[in-house]
């Protein structure tokens, strides 16, 4: 069966004889022990093959096969919700609707024990041939997994043309057009057997990450293979094929991967590898491949500088230290809480070198630009707001934060005034929320010129990181970490009626000495000596007479 999907407006995968490896017409294969659940979804879906089949005795019969990760992490003993399904006579979509058919039948539903929460809503994300999205799938939740319904497909080309058309293939052909051989395997539910046309099981075995065909073509045909790879080889602890690398580093296929991907599918990907098993590699990867300037960058301003990468590593491998020497009180323990954090932590990591950056001159009237920092995290990797604000923060209040870690340093005079401290940590949090982390971001631009990547114990590391873990034990001690989220003695009202007038403009500046005054006393519940700070500072803060 041979029937067109449409032509792709792209470069996807054109393949030549030369191209092309030699591959066993009989694939290895192994099998799988499925869970109770997976033996479920496995059962509906053989009986909606054998009822589309029923229908149309006279055509192909329908044969599926759960495809790519699913096959490679179960495997790994890898425990994985999401399952991609090929089908080798009909759409994705078509599939998908037949199962909801054959589920409206009561005795379907008794058969399988379906309930109503065991089938969720049908949806299409649809293609995009521009941004090198070839793929149209269609999604179901079903008994709890996020199942993918996709037809097995081949592509075909002219010889005048590099957009070939997309037809229904056989499965050696859709596992010949995937990024890696690890992610080629098929599971067919008809034989419950692995299927293996590429090498697949021995890459696994070998713990390589290769590209079914060749590797330059295959990055050029869709240049996020390249960070695909690398999230890949991050996650699983395997090493990517040397000819991979050397065409993942290839100019040509930087130059495709920056202005062809979309920079939204860039940060999907880079997400996925800073909250994945061993974001430290992930960057490690981008930092050896070269791949940093054209992920961290905005690709509409080509005239960008480009960030000194030199010690970038000292970054990662610092944040990677921390994050191994967690105890009580440790620095990584009070900086990053939570795993959310934890990701914002590595970005932070990713986006240092740009801290370096010589910021362009404004000129003129207007609201300067976002610093380049920003820049590279909004536009590089469509980083979502709450993140930018965080980035933004750490690099606009990066001066303050050194300012008050080396003062503690230096024990200088005033370093047990808790209303200066705790008045920082609330400014801080105020532009851009996470001051922990705006504070570990300072602790890593630091790093860049501090910290020795070293395989034993370094005195100048230890001596580093006492600094900061001394500012954060003094913090601490001050008691002012929730300064932020500090419940107020007195609002803008009750203030105003205490000093007999309206509110207005003056308001802002007399609740932060309100603030203040409770901070340096942490023990007052009445706020009388708070209105009274402000009283003797009324014409400092201009407020109108009674």
């Amino acid at each position: 069966m041979s029937r067109k999907l449409g032509v792709l407006e792209d470069t996807p995968n054109i393949r030549r004889p030369h191209q092309i490896r030699k591959m066993s017409t009989q694939p290895a294969t192994t099998t799988i022990e499925l869970t109770r659940k997976e033996a479920q979804l496995k059962d509906l879906l053989l009986d909606t093959a054998k009822y589309v089949n029923n229908s149309q005795p006279s055509a192909q019969p329908v044969i599926l096969r759960w495809a790519g990760g699913w096959v490679r992490d179960k495997l790994l003993g890898i425990e994985s919700h999401d399952i991609d399904t090929a089908v080798n006579t009909m759409t994705g979509e078509a599939f998908a609707l037949k199962i909801c058919e054959l589920c409206e039948q009561p005795e379907v539903a008794e058969k399988h024990r379906i309930t109503g929460a065991d089938i969720g809503s049908l949806y299409k994300i649809a293609k995009n041939p521009d941004k090198s999205k070839h793929l149209e799938t269609t999604t179901i939740k079903l008994f709890g997994f996020d199942v993918d319904f996709v037809n097995l497909r081949k592509e075909t080309y002219s010889e005048d043309s590099r957009n070939p058309q997309m037809e229904f293939g056989t499965a050696e052909e859709d596992a010949l057009r995937r990024d890696a051989t690890v992610n080629a395997l098929f599971y067919n539910l008809n034989t419950s057997r692995v299927e293996d046309f590429t090498s697949g099981l021995k890459d696994m075995g070998a713990k390589l990450i290769r590209t079914p065909l060749e590797p330059f073509q295959t990055f050029m045909d869709d240049p996020l293979r390249v960070l695909r790879l690398v999230r890949f080889a991050s996650r699983l602890g395997f090493r990517i094929d040397h000819a991979a690398e050397e065409c993942m580093a290839d100019v040509k296929v930087l130059d495709v991967l920056k202005l062809k991907i979309s920079r939204e599918r860039v940060g999907v990907e880079l997400e996925k590898m800073l909250k994945g098993k061993d974001p430290r590699r992930s960057l490690q990867y981008i930092n050896d491949l070269g791949l940093y300037h054209t992920v961290f960058t905005d690709p509409t301003k080509p005239s960008m500088p480009l960030p000194d990468l030199s010690r970038w590593h000292n970054v990662y491998e610092c944040l990677s230290y921390l994050f191994s020497s967690q105890t009580h009180g440790s620095i990584s323990r009070v900086l990053v809480p939570t795993k959310e954090v934890s990701y914002y932590a590595w970005t932070l990591s990713a986006l240092a070198p740009w801290e370096l950056a010589d910021e362009p001159e404004h000129k003129g009237k207007g609201k300067p630009p976002p610093p380049l920092i920003t820049l590279a995290a909004r536009e590089g990797i469509k980083a979502p707001n709450k993140l930018c604000d965080v980035v933004t923060a750490a690099h606009r209040n990066k001066a303050d934060i050194f300012a008050l870690k080396t003062a503690v340093v230096q024990k200088e005079s005033y370093i047990n005034e808790r209303d200066r401290f705790g008045m920082a940590i609330r400014h801080w949090d105020a532009r851009g929320s996470h001051w922990q982390l705006q504070v570990l971001f300072s602790l890593l631009v630091e790093a860049m010129q501090r910290w020795e990547v070293t395989s034993t114990s370094s005195k100048n590391n230890d001596d580093f990181l006492s600094e900061w873990q001394s500012f954060i034990d003094h913090l601490r001690e001050l008691d002012v970490m929730d300064a932020p989220s500090m419940k107020k003695l007195i609002d803008g009202t009750q203030l105003a009626k205490a000093l007999g007038i309206k509110p207005g403009k003056w308001m802002t500046g007399a609740l932060e000495v309100c603030v203040a005054w409770q901070l340096r006393h942490p023990k007052a519940t009445d706020p009388s000596g708070a209105v009274e700070e402000v009283n003797k500072r009324r014409k400092e803060l201009d407020i109108p007479p009674s």
